[in-house]
């Protein structure tokens, strides 16, 4: 801290300024810090009927440190503006139930998300934070498709995905979900969405 109202910056993994929200998107990776943040997002009323993560405070611990124990997931924390306000998993999909459920290469990656506390819903802040973390994901060389399978209730997500550049597949029955396969292929993000 420098002072009364000084601010620690924390070491982001992918920091962009987005000029259509004007503000500053910034990504971290979770740590067991996060848990109460987290698991108060994740019993959201907003949240709850996709996630059904509402498991109590000790559970929940578990669950997390199991998440960050995996090779196969990397959990983080975005920000609008250095304030934490989502939570993203960003995922191999190889190592993921996902591929069973299409042709998927080793490189591909996946991803799921949150927007927790309520008051940044409805302003706009989903697309260009889902822009910034496939931008993100899209930086490992050999990665050219990114994968998402959203509740098909969803339609909300299903739009803002598309808008980033995610194409709809087919409806797939997964253990949990009746979900819809969504797939970004490089090119057409690089084309379309960060042209």
């Amino acid at each position: 801290m420098t002072g009364p109202g000084g601010v620690v910056a924390a070491p982001y993994d992918f920091q962009r300024y987005d000029e259509e929200i004007e503000k500053t998107i910034s990504f971290r990776q979770v740590e067991m810090a996060d848990l109460g943040m987290l698991h108060a997002w994740l019993n959201e009323d907003h949240v709850l009927p996709y996630w059904q993560l509402d498991d109590p405070l000790p559970e929940f611990r578990d669950a997390l440190a199991e998440k960050l124990a995996d090779d196969h997931v990397t959990p983080y924390v975005g920000h609008l503006d250095h304030v934490p306000m989502s939570y993203w998993e960003c995922y191999w999909a190889t190592d993921d139930p996902i591929a069973d459920y299409y042709d998927a290469d080793p490189a591909d990656q996946g991803i799921h998300l949150l927007v927790g506390p309520p008051e940044y819903l409805g302003h706009g802040y989903a697309e260009p934070l889902l822009r910034a973390v496939t931008e993100m994901q899209f930086r490992h060389g050999e990665t050219d498709r990114i994968v998402t399978e959203p509740d098909v209730r969803n339609e909300i997500v299903h739009h803002v995905f598309e808008k980033c550049g995610f194409e709809p597949r087919r409806e797939i029955e997964m253990d949990e979900k009746t979900a819809l396969l969504m797939v970004c292929e490089r090119d057409r993000f690089e084309r379309g969405v960060l042209a």
